[in-house]
C-alpha cells in the first residue's frame, strides 16, 4: 500500500520542564547563546528574543531512541555556529545501540553523526558531572570526549567527524556506584568525567597546550597535559578520597576550581569539599564553604563569573533536605555566603524570592513545615552557570526545571534577587498514558513519570497543578467513563499510600480509593462506560473489580495477574484484558473473564489495545516484537476473533479521534511502521489506507506508550514521548 503524507503542525501541550536538567552551557564568545542538555529528552538552544528553549533533537528516530539522552554538550567559542552533543542513554543492555557524537554547523538546526564504538550514558549515574565533551578554544578542530565504562579519553582532530582513543591517557577511571548491581546500571565505571582547557596556554589557531581532565577515581581524580595532549600526568598534591564533579578554570587569575563529592550523583553524595588549584605555582587551597564534617552533601554546580573572575559559585547538589544550597564567593573562595541561612532553627532567611507563577505546579501543592519550603530552591542541582556576558543572569538545573535570575547582583548588595522558572519550551516529561474526553472542561488527561500528570483545559497554558489527593510519583494508567466523562480514574505509584484515585468532576478534583492487599504499583485501570464500576490490574496483586469508587475490591477470576485491562465504551458490564498472547472478555462487570479463542496475537506483553467509542465490541489491538507477531489487529465481535491488518508491519499504539468530514468511522492514529517507514500515521477508512502525519524532523525517539486522537477536533492527535512531553499535532490545512 502506498502511504501519503499530510503536513502537520506540532507543538507541546505546555507543562514546562518536568525532568532533570544536568547541564547548561553558555558560549564564551557570543552573548545569549546557550544550550541545555537533558538526560532522556534531547538538547535545547536558548532563544533570547522570546526567553524560551528550542528543541534540537526531535529528528532522532525510533531505532536510535537512545540518542535522545545527552551526556554532554559543547558550544564552539571560535565558531559559535558549531555545537556538539554526546548522545546515548544507557551503557548497559537497556540501550541496544552505541553512543555517538552529533555535530552541527547551524546551532543544532541540523546534525551529522559520528558513531562511537562504545555506549554513552545520558541517563546513567554520574550524568551531572562534566562537561565530558570540550572544544579546544584556539584550534577548534580539536575536541575531547571523556568516555564511561573503561573506554578512556577520546579525541577528534577533524571537528568531530572521526574519533580515536588517546591511548597514552593513563587512567580510565574505576568508580562505580554499586558493584553488586547485576543490571549493569549502577555497576558501570563512570569513567572520564570532564575536560577543561586553559585558554591562556594557546594563541591564534595553535592548539591549547594545557588541558585538565577529571577522572572518576577517588585517589587520582585530576590529570593534566602541558603539551596539547601529547603526554599526561596526575596533578601532584591533589586531594584524595573524592570525585571531582566539575573542574572550572579562571584563566585570568590562574585558578582551577574543583567541586568534590564522595559519590557520583546526581542523587547520592554525603560529603564534599571545594578546592582551588593555582595553575602557576601548583599550590592547592581548601576553599570549602562548610567544614567537611558539617557537610551531608557533595558539591557540584560550579561556575565562575567571567566578567568578575574572582566571583565563584557552587551548589550542594545532593542536599535533599531541607533544600539545596547555593554558595557564592567574591574573593576567589576566601569567604562565602549562602543562598539561605537559619536565623534560628528551623526558621530560614533567604537571599532570594521564588516566583513560580509561570509554572505553579512546582509547589507540588505542598505546605511543608520549616525548614522546608515550597517551592524548593531545588535538588540535584549539578548545573549552575553565570551568564559569561551578564553577571546578573544565572541559570541552574534541578530535578524538575531550570530556574534562573536576572538580578543576581542583589546577592552581594543585600537585596533579595528573584528566582523564576526559565524553562518554557523545554518539555521533559515521560508520558505513560493519554486520554481525551468527548466533553467536559478537560481537553486532555496525561499520565506522566515523576510528576504524576495533568488535566489540560488549554493546551497552550501550563496547568496550575498536577493531579493531587493523592499525588502519585508516577501515573501509570488513566481512563474516563465514555458516556459520563465527569468520572475519571487514575492508577500510579506512591511510596506510601493508595495507588488509585477517582474524580467525579472531569478530573478537576480527586479522592483516593482503597487498595486491595498486595498492591505495589499502579498497573492499568479501566472505567465502565457509564462510570458505575472499575476494573483494575495493579502491580503486586491480581486483577480486581469494584462497583462504585473502589472502597472495596473483589478479585476477578479467569484472567492472569499482570493483564492489561480496558473497558468496552458502550456496555458498562463489558471489560477486556490481554496477557501473553491471550485476549480475555468479561460480560459481568469484571467479576469473571473468559479467554477468547482468538489466535495469532502477539505472544509477549508489549501490547496496547482500545475499544472504539460508540460501538460495542469494536476493538483495535497494537503491539508485538520483531521476533514474532507484530502489527495491528481489529475485532468487530468483542474479541472472539481478530483480523490482522495487512500492510502494517509494526504498530505499538492505537487511538481514536473525530471522524473525517464525510466519514462515518472514527479516525485511527498509530505509532507504527508502514511500508517500511516508521512514523505517526492516520487512517480515515478503518485502516485500509494510511497517511504519515509526522516527518523526519519530528520523530521524538520512542513514541510507543500512548496515542489518542481528539474526539472534538478532526485531525488532532496527542503523542506520548519518553522525555519530550506531550506532543500534539494539527493538520496544517
Amino acid at each position: 500500500m502506498s502511504v501519503a503524507a499530510d503536513p502537520y503542525t506540532w507543538k507541546n501541550a505546555r507543562i514546562d520542564g518536568g525532568g532533570f536538567v544536568p547541564g547548561i552551557v553558555f558560549n564564551r564568545s557570543e552573548q545569549n547563546l546557550a544550550y541545555a542538555r537533558t538526560d532522556i529528552g534531547g538538547a535545547y538552544r536558548w532563544q533570547e528574543s522570546t526567553k524560551t528553549w528550542t528543541p534540537l533533537l526531535d529528528s532522532v528516530g525510533w531505532d536510535d531512541w537512545g540518542h535522545t539522552g545527552v551526556v554532554s554538550l559543547a558550544s564552539d567559542s571560535v565558531d559559535p555556529d558549531r555545537v556538539y552533543a554526546a548522545v546515548g542513554t544507557y551503557t548497559n543492555s537497556w540501550d541496544p545501540k552505541n553512543g555517538a557524537v552529533l555535530r552541527s554547523a547551524d546551532r543544532g538546526a541540523s546534525w551529522q553523526k559520528a558513531d562511537l564504538p562504545f555506549k554513552l550514558g545520558g541517563n546513567m549515574p554520574g550524568r551531572g558531572m562534566g562537561e565530558r565533551l570540550a572544544v579546544d578554544p584556539h584550534k577548534n578542530s580539536v575536541l575531547y570526549l571523556g568516555a564511561p565504562s573503561g573506554k578512556g579519553l577520546w579525541r577528534s582532530t577533524d571537528s568531530g567527524a572521526s574519533w580515536s582513543q588517546v591511548t597514552n591517557f593513563p587512567n580510565v577511571g574505576n568508580y562505580v556506584q554499586d558493584p553488586s548491581d547485576t543490571s549493569g546500571y549502577a555497576s558501570d565505571n563512570q569513567g572520564i568525567v570532564w575536560v577543561t582547557f586553559d585558554e591562556s596556554t594557546g594563541s591564534g589557531t595553535n592548539a591549547t597546550q594545557t588541558i585538565y581532565v577529571g577522572v572518576a577515581d577517588k585517589e587520582n581524580a585530576v590529570y593534566r597535559s602541558t603539551d596539547a595532549g601529547a603526554t599526561w600526568s596526575r596533578l601532584p598534591g591533589q586531594p584524595t578520597g573524592y570525585l571531582a564533579h566539575k573542574g572550572v578554570l579562571d584563566a585570568e587569575n590562574g585558578h582551577l576550581y574543583l567541586a568534590y563529592s564522595d559519590k557520583g550523583g546526581p542523587y547520592d553524595g554525603g560529603k564534599g569539599q571545594l578546592w582551588r588549584y593555582a595553575t602557576e605555582s601548583g599550590t592547592w587551597t581548601d576553599i570549602s564553604p562548610v567544614a567537611e564534617a558539617d557537610t551531608y552533601y557533595g558539591f557540584s554546580g560550579l561556575t565562575v563569573d567571567r566578567q568578575n573572575p574572582g566571583t565563584v559559585m557552587a551548589t550542594a547538589y545532593s542536599s535533599w533536605w531541607p533544600d539545596t544550597q547555593i554558595f557564592r564567593s567574591t574573593d576567589s573562595g576566601g569567604t562565602w555566603t549562602k543562598a539561605w541561612d537559619y536565623t534560628s532553627y528551623p526558621t530560614r532567611s533567604n537571599r532570594y524570592t521564588m516566583d513560580v507563577s509561570s509554572s505553579p505546579w512546582l509547589t507540588w501543592g505542598a505546605n511543608p513545615s520549616q525548614p522546608e519550603q515550597s517551592p524548593k530552591l531545588g535538588w540535584m542541582t549539578e548545573a549552575l552557570e553565570i551568564d559569561p556576558f551578564d553577571p546578573d543572569r544565572m541559570m541552574y538545573g534541578t530535578g524538575a526545571t531550570i530556574y534562573g535570575t536576572e538580578d543576581l547582583g542583589k546577592w552581594d548588595s543585600g537585596g533579595q534577587f528573584t528566582i523564576k522558572p526559565m524553562v518554557q519550551g523545554l518539555e521533559e516529561t515521560a508520558v505513560n498514558d493519554l486520554a481525551a474526553p468527548p466533553s467536559g472542561g478537560a481537553q486532555l488527561f496525561s499520565a506522566l513519570g515523576d510528576i504524576g500528570g495533568f488535566r489540560h483545559t488549554d493546551l497552550t497554558k501550563v496547568p496550575s497543578m498536577m493531579f493531587t489527593s493523592p499525588n502519585f510519583t508516577t501515573t501509570t494508567s488513566l481512563d474516563f467513563a465514555e458516556t459520563n466523562p465527569g468520572t475519571v480514574v487514575r492508577a500510579g505509584n506512591l511510596d506510601a499510600g493508595p495507588h488509585i484515585a477517582f474524580s467525579t468532576d472531569n478530573g478537576a478534583n480527586w479522592f483516593a480509593g482503597t487498595d486491595p492487599s498486595g498492591v505495589s504499583g499502579g498497573g492499568t485501570v479501566a472505567a465502565a462506560s457509564d462510570g458505575s464500576r472499575f476494573v483494575w490490574s495493579p502491580e503486586g496483586a491480581g486483577v480486581h473489580y469494584a462497583t462504585g469508587f473502589g472502597s472495596s475490591w473483589s478479585a476477578s477470576s479467569g484472567i492472569p495477574a499482570g493483564a492489561i485491562v480496558e473497558s468496552d465504551r458502550v456496555d458498562p458490564k463489558t471489560f477486556y484484558g490481554f496477557k501473553s498472547g491471550k485476549f480475555y472478555v468479561s460480560s459481568d462487570g469484571g467479576a469473571t473473564f473468559t479467554a477468547s479463542a482468538a489466535t495469532g496475537l502477539p505472544s509477549g506483553d508489549s501490547v496496547r489495545f482500545k475499544a472504539l467509542p460508540g460501538t460495542k465490541g469494536d476493538i483495535w489491538l497494537a503491539g508485538g516484537a520483531s521476533d514474532g507477531a507484530y502489527g495491528l489487529w481489529h475485532s468487530t465481535d468483542g474479541g472472539v476473533s481478530f483480523t490482522k491488518l495487512s500492510g502494517v508491519e509494526e504498530a505499538d499504539t492505537i487511538g481514536f479521534g473525530k471522524a473525517a468530514p464525510g466519514a462515518s468511522y472514527q479516525t485511527l492514529y498509530t505509532s507504527a511502521k508502514i511500508d517500511g517507514v516508521r512514523g505517526i500515521f492516520r487512517s480515515t477508512d478503518q485502516g485500509a489506507t494510511w497517511t504519515r502525519i509526522n516527518d523526519d524532523a519530528h520523530q521524538w525517539g520512542w513514541t510507543g506508550a500512548a496515542i489518542t486522537g481528539d474526539p472534538r477536533v478532526y485531525g488532532r492527535v496527542y503523542v506520548s514521548t519518553n522525555g519530550r512531553g506531550v506532543v500534539y499535532g494539527d493538520t496544517a490545512g
